[in-house]
């Protein structure tokens, strides 16, 4: 009787404890992880105002998003991701990277026309009637920390003998997009394109052309093309910078030839509705696909593939070309997962897979004929 009395006492015991340190971690669980659903997310991007698009958005020198302020997040929230938020992926999908083709350097020197080439990340070249233009350039092995897991489709050393003249653009500060290590090697007087608050800093990359621009500015190149920055759903931050000092930004190059849109790093907002209203005609969009698990923790400033597709719609672009996987390990998803997700998206909603240019690092994409055919009309 008395073992039994102890026993029933242990398991008590045991079960108090296993109570305990259930509410322990629920209680320390983020308020964001405990209400997240889809559902009440789509709510809420739903009651966003077009109008708080145009409104002020930087305050006592930090910048915001003024239709859906970003949602604090402690180092708390980050330890609790980091430790106890896990999501199970296939074999498959974790060894999933996109392909790497060779002599992308002799390749380049051969191409004619206009063309798109994926180097890796968000860093893309791109001729247009025999103008560079070269986004979030970065060939450093890391990002800060996160290291490479495919290598850049060149190097440096290529990329500036083939190219010796180019435009650089700039989407925000996070170091996957400015790379200070690539910055001070590309040429000192590259034009660069930067979101406000970034000029000084990127002068001290070694760089004495550097255009600074605010959501809706315009900066007109000359022989009918423009540059237009335009707003985006992130954050900014670096070591020797404070949380939202700069700005961050998506950008939309308009040439007789073509259109291309560069989304750069951004949650799904009803920007890109906006924008595909007030710029009719965008060929090619730039689709950011990349740290979107967790959602409760990525929501706001990383789409999912269902959102990045949703934006591409709402901008009313010809072609998608989805952006940052393959790379670096930036979330709970393996690196190259998203562009898998991506396939698997395309093929289970019937869409048009003639309209998604699913790229290998070192592609040459060359510019649809047709589009620049009826640009000219």
């Amino acid at each position: 009787m008395k073992s039994k009395l102890v026993g029933s006492f242990r398991y008590g015991i045991l079960l108090l404890a296993g109570i305990m340190v259930t509410v322990v971690i629920f209680a320390c669980t983020p308020k964001e992880k405990q209400t997240f659903s889809e559902k009440s997310w789509d709510i809420r991007v739903a009651q966003t105002s077009p109008s708080d698009l145009y409104a002020p958005h930087v305050e006592d020198g930090r910048f915001f998003a003024p239709w859906m302020p970003m949602p604090d997040k402690s180092f708390l929230d980050v330890v609790w991701w980091k430790l106890f938020s896990k999501t199970d992926y296939t074999k498959q999908e974790q060894n999933f990277l996109p392909g790497v083709l060779p002599d992308t350097a002799r390749r380049l020197a051969q191409t004619k026309g206009d063309f798109v080439l994926w180097i890796g990340h968000n860093t893309f070249l791109i001729r247009i009637n025999n103008t560079y233009w070269l986004t979030d350039p970065i060939f450093s092995k890391r990002a800060l920390i996160p290291a490479r897991v495919t290598p850049p489709a060149l190097s440096l050393e290529e990329l500036n003998l083939l190219v010796p003249e180019m435009n650089i653009v700039i989407s925000h500060n996070h170091y996957d997009h400015l790379d200070r290590a690539t910055m001070k090697k590309l040429p000192r007087n590259a034009p660069v394109f930067v979101p406000l608050g970034l000029k000084t800093m990127v002068e001290k990359m070694n760089k004495q052309v550097v255009h600074e621009m605010d959501w809706w500015e315009e900066y007109d190149l000359g022989r009918s093309t423009r540059l237009v920055c335009l707003p985006a759903q992130h954050w900014s931050l670096r070591i020797t910078k404070g949380r939202n000092r700069s700005l961050w930004a998506s950008w939309l190059l308009i040439t007789p030839e073509v259109t291309l849109y560069f989304g750069g790093d951004s949650g799904y907002f009803k920007g890109f509705k906006e924008i595909g209203k007030r710029f009719f005609g965008i060929d090619y969009a730039f689709m950011a696909t990349t740290a979107y698990h967790p959602r409760w923790f990525m929501a706001y400033n990383h789409m999912n593939i269902a959102e990045a597709i949703q934006g591409f719609a709402d901008l009313n672009a010809r072609y998608f070309i989805p952006t940052q996987w393959g790379t670096f390990h930036l979330g709970d998803e393996p690196a190259g997962y998203p562009g898998l997700d991506l396939a698997r998206h395309i093929t289970d909603n019937h869409l048009d897979a003639g309209r998604f240019k699913i790229m290998d690092i070192g592609q040459i994409l060359a510019i649809d004929p047709e589009v620049t055919r009826k640009k000219s009309l």
